[in-house]
């Protein structure tokens, strides 16, 4: 009967991942109930030792693995109090009663008492063991979550919410690494919001924060894909990273922030403040012979473009766009 269970056992841990969501509840059931059939096998096996007549060494014996199977079940479901206290009950049970309804030779009378002592111990045990630990698993949730915050402090940008600089450098080296590995284009697009030295020395510092809030949050209401990079590139600069996007696209969200920012107004204090944005665009497919700064020369080179030519519009690099001259042998 134990090598059977046993079996049964083995087959339902195997099987266990592939049991449907559905039937979970079944699952739980079938999972007590083993463990509770498994203990009371053991008891059931423990009082039949007991009630053997003229084997007192071996019902010693049996008793004292029978203390270690009960201590081993309390570590092994220590989360479930109730889970260990039964599984205890169902090996200890059988064996207790039968010490107290049949008379008894004194080493094993004088465990009846040391088994008594025992179970109390146990469910002290359980119970202390059980609140240790779920703080222990609470606290190492706490940890975790903290270090998560961290983390994803270390990426944002304090002021805007949108990514740093810093995460934006180590996303578009792996973007970067992407495109030559799958040869797809990468975009990339600079946001410079025009006169914004004018907004500071005007209205203040406190207002320049404000639109820097402002303009990110126009960034993230067009850029909505998971995999639109948005960071704040340094100062009045924003920078976005678009990977498997045609370029017809890329500048028709450009231009749906330039016109975001056109019918935008802040409200600071006593005073309505308007600004515009200028931006540049490039796309190109990584080469391995390249460097992933041709593409931000080129981007800014577009941008630069664009305030030359008036400020308020979206400039896509081209070969009329003066270029730094480490890529000056790059075209689009």
């Amino acid at each position: 009967m134990l090598n059977s269970f046993s079996l049964f056992c083995f087959f339902h841990r195997v099987v266990e991942p592939w049991i449907p969501v559905r039937l979970e509840l079944a699952n739980l059931y079938v999972f007590i109930g083993s463990i509770a059939l498994t203990g009371l096998i053991w008891g059931v096996g423990f009082a039949m030792f007991i009630l053997q007549e003229g084997e007192a060494q071996i019902q010693i014996l049996m008793v004292l693995c029978t203390i270690g199977l009960c201590s081993g079940g309390v570590v092994a479901y220590l989360p479930f109090v109730w889970l260990a206290v039964a599984f205890d009950l169902f090996i200890l049970g059988p064996g207790i009663a039968c010490m107290l309804v049949n008379q008894l030779s004194l080493p094993l009378a004088s465990l009846v008492s040391l088994f008594c002592v025992y179970m109390v111990f146990m469910v002290f045990m359980v119970f202390r063991g059980n609140q240790e630990y779920w703080d222990a698993l609470e606290n190492e949730f706490l940890l975790e979550a903290k270090t998560k915050d961290l983390e994803r402090i270390s990426q944002k940008d304090g002021l805007t919410g949108l990514y740093n600089r810093r995460y934006f450098d180590t996303a578009f080296e792996l973007e970067w690494k992407r495109g030559i590995r799958n040869q797809t284009g990468i975009t990339m697009m600079i946001f410079d919001i025009d006169h914004f030295k004018q907004v500071n020395d005007t209205f203040g510092h406190l207002a320049g924060d404000k639109y820097l809030k402002l303009t990110a949050r126009l960034l993230n209401q067009v850029f909505q894909r998971e995999t639109d990079m948005v960071a704040r590139y340094g100062g009045e600069e924003f920078v976005v990273l678009l990977s498997e996007s045609t370029l017809e696209n890329a500048l028709d969200l450009a231009e749906r922030v330039r016109e975001k920012m056109v019918d935008s107004v802040l409200a600071f204090e006593a005073h309505f403040i308007r600004a515009t944005v200028s931006i540049g665009v490039a796309k190109l497919i990584p080469q391995t012979s390249g460097e992933r700064t041709i593409l931000i020369s080129m981007a800014d080179s577009a941008l630069y473009a664009a305030k030359e030519n008036g400020r308020n519009q979206v400039r896509v690099f081209d070969n009329n766009c003066p270029l730094n001259p480490q890529a000056s042998a790059v075209s689009f």
